[in-house]
Parts: structure tokens; C-alpha cells; sequence
């Protein structure tokens, strides 16, 4: 009965934590107040550690204007990772992406143009053409594409977001989040270093039409290298921004705000009040090895867990509290033992306050054992009942 027990409790550990695993780090208070923002919602993260630094209405949906724009990359730049699109494809211009209203690229209906220049026009001048044409060079209508932006998003976690439309265009039911917009440039930013340099870019031509980036942010501060603008008249002044100092990236979502002025100023104080209150130090790389099990039942006597997706924490600047970890392990486990296999966890606080718990996962396989490992195993776990 113990070790069914046992069992039972190993998997019920595992599931949680499967879950858990996913959650953004628990931040402790820098005891500094943040600043004042005037806009509908905002939300500041660290970029590698996912730990919200401050927020307003994170939660609140709210029309994304441009920013949609984001997801729409966010794909391009999948399928160019994967191999189903190239840089030099050469995309033929529709007369719906050539229709298109508000922010355009430009581009002349029936005309072939190559889809890095496209990603430009999306990225640079927000052309809302530019951004149909990607979707039908990828899903062959806006539509079907549309559906792949809601699959992903569903993916991604972003539980507030819902999309009518790739460019951003007001249509009702067509909302997100400043939570959900933070997650997805994480996600594009972490996972597309390579495209991602096209968010720093500060103008582009094309149609002998020159066009500036509208993140005003790029030419006031050298540490920021994007990320999106957005505006319609029923969203407001909307702007992502993201910069690196020291090698600790932060990523600020700001929404809702009554200009183009006001959005940068509020995402630069975000950005400044993270970089000068808070650090982020990796704590543990990837299959960093924690402890030992002993595994009963098996060829082998013991199996390592380790921290497999490595761990990485923001901390306040300031204070002399020490970080402390505690690591909650069984005391063995029974054999088979799979590769991966959630055997424990690790948590860290500062003063008392959790930061989150991190799974710890076998090293290897652990296979049972033969008729003599079974029977020793038995006698062994038949002790360790008492």
C-alpha cells in the first residue's frame, strides 16, 4: 500500500508540476515605487526569467490596433524557421492586400515582390497591405490564416486574445491583453533572434516612398531595439518596446495611452525603472545535476535529476537578503524510471517569498531490473516500510 502510495504521489507531482513548469516567475517587491502611467493597461516583464516587474490591468482586454502585426510575424518567422517559406520567395500582390486601408507599404496589385521586403513594410512602415500579402503567401487566404493566428495564440497561452483580422484593423471581438502581447513578443523575441533585428530597422523605402519607423524610442535610446507600434482611434497609443542592458533584456507593454509622445515616455520610464532596480542572474544552465534518487527494482541504484530548461531568476538590485533554494526530492523510486520524468522539484525565495518552484527531471533512463534486481529491490523497499 506504501508504494502505490508512492507512486500515485510521483505522478500526481509530475502533473503539476507539467503545469506549473509553465508559470512566469514570482517577483519580489524592490520596494521602489514604479512609475505613473496613464493608459489603459501596461505590463513590464524580464525577458528571460518571464518575472512581471510591475503591471496595470494586465488582464483587461483591450483592441490591439497594430500590434497585431506581431502575431503575424510571429508566424512568418516560423514558417521561415521551419523551411516552408524563404527570405527571397517572391509574393504576388493581390487586389485585397493592394485595397487595403490605413498604413501601407505601397505595393501594386498583380506585381511580385520578395517577402523580406514585405516583412520590412509590415515591420518598418506597419503596412497593413504588406501584412495581407504574407498571410496569403502563407495560408492563401487572410482568413485561413486568421484561424492559425488563433491556434497559436491558444498555444502560446494567451488566454485573452482573440483575432478577427492580421493587421489590426477595429473589429469587434478582434482583443487582447497586455499580458497576452507581452507573452508573444517573448516568445518571438527568445525564439527569432534572427528576424527579430528587423524591429530595430528606423526606415525603409520602397515605391520611392520613404517611411520612418514609428517607435520613436529606437532614436532616443540606444539600448532599444523594438518593438511595435499600434493606434486606432477607438485603441489609442499603443507601443511595445524592448531593450538590452547588461545582458538582461526587458520587455514593456503600455496600451491606451492619448499620444505618440505619451506611449514612448511612459514604455522608457518602464524600461528604466526595471533596468535600475532589478537584476537577472541565471541560477542554474541547462541539466545543471541537482541530486541523486535511489531507484528500487532496476539495473542501476540511483538516477540524477537535473534542472533540464536551466533556471534563470530576476532579484531586486537592492537589500541584503540572500536567495535561498530548497529542493524536495523522494526519498527513492521504483523502477522504470523514462527520460525526462518530473522526480522532484526545486524553490527559491528571498526573505520568505517564494519565487516559483522549477522541476527537476531524470537524466536518463532507468529500465527494471531482472528476477534478482526484483527480488532484492523488494526485500530492500520490505526495510524501508519500517
Amino acid at each position: 500500500m506504501k508504494k502505490l502510495s508512492l507512486i500515485m504521489g510521483l505522478l500526481a507531482l509530475a502533473l503539476s508540476l507539467s503545469v506549473s513548469a509553465k508559470d512566469q516567475q514570482k517577483i519580489v517587491s524592490a520596494n521602489v515605487t514604479p512609475p505613473v502611467i496613464n493608459g489603459s493597461s501596461w505590463l513590464l516583464i524580464d525577458s528571460k526569467s518571464g518575472a512581471t516587474l510591475t503591471a496595470g490591468d494586465p488582464d483587461m482586454q483591450i483592441e490591439p490596433a497594430s500590434l497585431t502585426k506581431l502575431m503575424t510575424a510571429y508566424i512568418v518567422f516560423r514558417e521561415l524557421a521551419e523551411g516552408r517559406l524563404s527570405l527571397d520567395d517572391m509574393v504576388l500582390i493581390s487586389e485585397k492586400a493592394w485595397r487595403m486601408e490605413g498604413s501601407r507599404m505601397f505595393i501594386k496589385v498583380n506585381s511580385r515582390v520578395k517577402l523580406e521586403d514585405l516583412i520590412k513594410g509590415m515591420i518598418i512602415q506597419s503596412g497593413n497591405d504588406a501584412t495581407v500579402a504574407l498571410t496569403e503567401q502563407v495560408a492563401g487566404t487572410e482568413e485561413s490564416f486568421v484561424s492559425l493566428m488563433n491556434k497559436v495564440a491558444a498555444e502560446l497561452g494567451m488566454k485573452g486574445t482573440h483575432f478577427v483580422n492580421s493587421s489590426g484593423m477595429p473589429a469587434e471581438e478582434h482583443l487582447t491583453t497586455a499580458r497576452d502581447l507581452a507573452t508573444l513578443t517573448r516568445a518571438l523575441i527568445n525564439q527569432f533572434p534572427q528576424y527579430y533585428k528587423y524591429y530595430s530597422i528606423k526606415e525603409f523605402t520602397w515605391n520611392n516612398i520613404k517611411q520612418g519607423n514609428r517607435n520613436l524610442l529606437l532614436y532616443r535610446d540606444p539600448t532599444v531595439d523594438g518593438v511595435k507600434t499600434g493606434h486606432t482611434e477607438s485603441a489609442g497609443y499603443c507601443l511595445i518596446g524592448s531593450a538590452e542592458r547588461e545582458g538582461m533584456r526587458l520587455i514593456a507593454v503600455v496600451t491606451g495611452t492619448d499620444s505618440k509622445l505619451a506611449r514612448a515616455e511612459m514604455v522608457q520610464n518602464l524600461l528604466n525603472y526595471g533596468f535600475r532596480n532589478y537584476i537577472t542572474q541565471e541560477v542554474y544552465p541547462a541539466g545543471k545535476l541537482i541530486r541523486n534518487v535511489d531507484v528500487y527494482k532496476a539495473l542501476s541504484n540511483s538516477v540524477a535529476v537535473e534542472s533540464a530548461a536551466g533556471i534563470t531568476l530576476t532579484v531586486p538590485r537592492r537589500g541584503d537578503a540572500e536567495l535561498t533554494q530548497t529542493v524536495t526530492i523522494p526519498e527513492y523510486v521504483i523502477a522504470p524510471v523514462d527520460l525526462g520524468q518530473v522526480l522532484g522539484n526545486i524553490e527559491f525565495s528571498i526573505q520568505g517569498s517564494s519565487l516559483g518552484k522549477y522541476p527537476l527531471t531524470a537524466v536518463t533512463e532507468i529500465p527494471e531490473g531482472g528476477i534478482v534486481d526484483q527480488l532484492i529491490g523488494t526485500v530492500m523497499l520490505w526495510f524501508a516500510d519500517f
